[in-house]
């Protein structure tokens, strides 16, 4: 895990960063429907799980852009992580609770695949937070498999530098041609990310779980 701190002087994007750090401090938040035809005929017939296969899709898509990786380091100065890892919840539908934990990102699916089925398997009996510190190098995520939405936000009330993404998405459902769409939603600072950056993130996704075999 390695931080590349911004040489403030040259990147291209340091007046936009600091007026929506120093300025004006705000989120753009977005939702749009996916194709997940793939990723559904994927996990049916490997005989996957659905939301570990799709962490790992929109994980992929979080650490090929170099702005979804941005952070803080200890010293408050904004860089890029080389990597990110989903920090992620966990439902338990037997008491209705939940456990969020973090699976460190690897970019073979089936690698990250088995870590988190380990993972899950360690912290089924916790619920809540996983007890262990937190990694600097995290995003976000999470799902809610019971609705197909139409519109997400999540806003993190800390004094307005979180830079990390935060990802949710609902349930997916079928349409008349047999194709599958899933709402999927992106929520990131404007320091980070412009409106460019964020319509990007979709299209990645839908990239990675295309390729996903």
């Amino acid at each position: 895990m390695n931080f590349h701190k911004l040489n403030m002087d040259t990147w291209e994007r340091a007046d936009i960063f600091r007026h929506f750090i120093d300025n004006m401090r705000c989120v753009m938040s977005m939702t749009a429907d996916i194709d997940v035809t793939n990723l559904v005929k994927t996990v049916h017939e490997r005989s996957l799980h659905f939301y570990p296969t799709m962490i790992w899709a929109v994980s992929a898509a979080v650490n090929c852009r170099q702005e979804l990786r941005m952070g803080f380091d200890k010293d408050g100065n904004p860089g890029i992580w080389d990597f990110v890892s989903p920090y992620y919840a966990h439902f338990y539908p037997e008491d209705q609770r939940f456990v969020k934990l973090v699976t460190a990102y690897h970019p073979d699916f089936d690698t990250f695949y088995r870590q988190l089925m380990l993972d899950r398997e360690r912290c089924r009996t916790l619920r809540g937070f996983e007890p262990r510190d937190l990694p600097p190098n995290t995003f976000d995520l999470s799902c809610l498999p019971w609705i197909h939405y139409r519109s997400f936000d999540m806003h993190v009330f800390d004094e307005g530098r979180y830079l990390a993404p935060v990802i949710m998405w609902g349930r997916y459902t079928e349409d008349s041609s047999g194709r599958f769409t899933l709402p999927l939603s992106l929520n990131i600072h404007h320091a980070a990310a412009d409106g460019f950056h964020l319509c990007r993130f979709f299209s990645d996704v839908e990239h990675f779980i295309t390729n996903i075999r």
